[in-house]
C-alpha cells in the first residue's frame, strides 16, 4: 500500500493540466481557472480620494483646533472639484477626489457645521484620510496571475480595472458513476437489503463545487459486462471518471477488474482510514479514480486526494490545502496501523472535540464535523495535546 502521501504526489504527478482555453464574461467565471495572466490598464484609484465623510482641507490654514474655515465647494463621489483656496475648506464625500491643493480631510465627526462654515475641532496630519491614486493597483501591474482560480474577491479585483472578459480554462469534464445492487435512488421505497445511495449526491455536489462539467451517469449494476460497458462510455466523453465502490476485493467488487481490461491499473489501496481500497488508473485518454464505497471513506479520500488531483487538471496553481496545530480536547487511546483522519469540530473553547462513533459508514460524522484531525500512524492523543487539523474550508471550495 502507498502512504497517503505518496499517493497525494503520485497522483499529482500524473495530473496534466489543461491546455484548452476559452473566453467567459467576467460574472461567469466563479470557479474557473485563469488561463493568462491579467494586466491592470488602469491606476486605481485613479486620483487622491477620501476615505471619510469630512472636510478637505490645507494643513497649514488650521494652525490650532477651533479654526473657522469657510467651505468654498462640495464634492460628491464621481464629481471633480475646484482647487481648494487658502484659507477655505471643502465639503467632501467618502471616494470623491481630493482637490488639488488640499493634504488633508478631517472626519465630519471632528468639525463643527457654521452655516456657510466649518470649524475644525482637531488638528490635521498631512495626508490623514486619503486614499492615494494607485495604492490598490497601478497602470501595467499584474493583478492576477495564471492559474488563479477564480473566487468573488477575484472577480470583482478584474472587474475593478474594467475587464469585461476574461481567458480561463475549458471545463474538465468528470463523468461519475456508482455500483451496487443495493443502491436505490432517493424517493423510491426501500426493499429488504436495499439503501440510499447517498454517495452519488454526496461526489457529485464535491465535483460541482469545483466547477467541473458533471456528468452524471447513475448507479451501475454489479456486473463485469455492466461495469465494463459504463467505464468505456464514461471514457469516451470524459476527462476524469469516478467511481464508488467496487473496488475492493470481494466477489461482486468488478470495477478494478474492468479498469484493468480496459486500461491499466496504476495504483491501488492507500495506507489509511477510512478508505484503504482507492484506485487509479487510466482507460483510453481519460484518468480513472475509484473511491471506496462506505459513505465517509469516499468523501473523505475524494476531499484529500480527488480535489487536489481535479484542481491540477483544471489549470489551477494552488492545489493543496492546508493544516494547522490546534488543541484536542478529547482522548485518542489506540494507536493505529495506519494514518487515521478522524472527523473533529472546532468548539468555542478554540479546542476539538471527536465525533463519537467514527465508523466509515456515518455520514453524519462529516455534515457535524468542521475538519479532519490527521493522526500519523501509531499516534495516541491526551486532552491539551496539540493536533494536525485540517478545516473542511480548505477542502470543500
Amino acid at each position: 500500500m502507498l502512504s497517503a502521501d505518496q499517493l497525494l504526489d503520485a497522483l499529482l504527478l500524473r495530473a496534466r493540466a489543461a491546455t484548452a482555453t476559452e473566453i467567459v464574461p467576467v460574472g461567469d467565471a466563479i470557479g474557473r481557472v485563469l488561463a493568462a495572466p491579467l494586466t491592470s490598464a488602469i491606476t486605481v484609484p485613479p486620483l487622491d480620494n477620501s476615505a471619510m465623510d469630512g472636510y478637505a482641507v490645507r494643513v497649514a490654514d488650521v494652525v490650532a483646533a477651533g479654526v473657522k474655515l469657510p467651505v468654498s465647494q462640495r464634492i460628491l463621489a464621481g464629481a471633480v472639484g475646484l482647487p481648494l483656496q487658502p484659507g477655505s475648506a471643502a465639503r467632501i464625500f467618502t471616494g470623491a477626489p481630493v482637490p488639488p491643493g488640499a493634504d488633508a480631510v478631517l472626519m465630519q465627526e471632528d468639525c463643527t457645521a457654521d452655516g456657510a462654515s466649518v470649524v475644525v475641532n482637531k488638528l490635521p496630519q498631512p495626508g490623514e484620510h486619503i486614499r492615494r491614486a494607485g495604492e490598490d493597483i497601478e497602470a501595467g501591474a499584474q493583478i492576477l496571475a495564471a492559474g488563479t482560480r477564480f473566487g468573488a474577491a477575484e472577480i470583482g479585483l478584474a472587474a475593478s480595472v474594467g475587464l469585461a472578459e476574461l481567458p480561463v480554462f475549458k471545463r474538465l469534464r468528470v463523468a461519475c458513476f456508482f455500483t451496487g445492487d443495493e443502491l436505490v435512488t432517493p424517493g423510491t421505497p426501500l426493499q429488504p437489503g436495499q439503501i440510499y445511495n447517498s454517495n452519488r449526491y454526496t461526489l457529485t455536489g464535491l465535483v460541482n463545487g469545483l466547477g467541473c462539467e458533471l456528468i452524471d451517469l447513475g448507479i451501475v449494476p454489479d456486473t463485469l459486462e455492466a461495469t465494463e460497458a459504463a467505464l468505456a462510455g464514461a471514457a469516451s466523453i470524459a476527462d476524469v471518471v469516478i467511481t464508488s465502490g467496487g473496488v475492493s476485493v470481494g466477489e461482486a467488487d468488478y470495477v478494478k477488474a474492468a479498469v484493468d481490461k480496459l486500461g491499466r491499473v496504476e495504483m491501488w489501496k492507500v495506507a489509511m482510514k477510512p478508505g484503504k481500497p482507492l484506485v487509479y488508473g487510466r482507460v483510453e485518454e481519460a484518468d480513472f479514480i475509484g473511491l471506496p464505497g462506505n459513505p465517509v471513506s469516499a468523501f473523505v479520500t475524494f476531499c484529500l486526494f480527488v480535489r487536489p488531483f481535479l484542481l491540477k487538471r483544471m489549470g489551477a496553481t494552488a492545489v493543496l490545502y492546508r493544516a494547522f496545530a490546534v488543541q484536542a480536547d478529547f482522548a485518542w487511546i489506540k494507536p493505529g496501523a495506519r494514518r487515521e483522519f478522524l472527523r473533529a469540530r472546532l468548539q468555542t473553547t478554540g479546542k476539538l472535540a471527536l465525533f463519537p462513533n467514527q465508523s466509515s459508514g456515518v455520514l453524519t460524522s462529516c455534515a457535524w464535523a468542521d475538519g479532519l484531525v490527521d493522526l500519523e500512524i501509531g499516534r495516541t492523543v491526551r486532552p491539551g495535546e496539540w493536533v494536525r487539523f485540517i478545516p473542511f474550508s480548505e477542502l470543500l471550495s
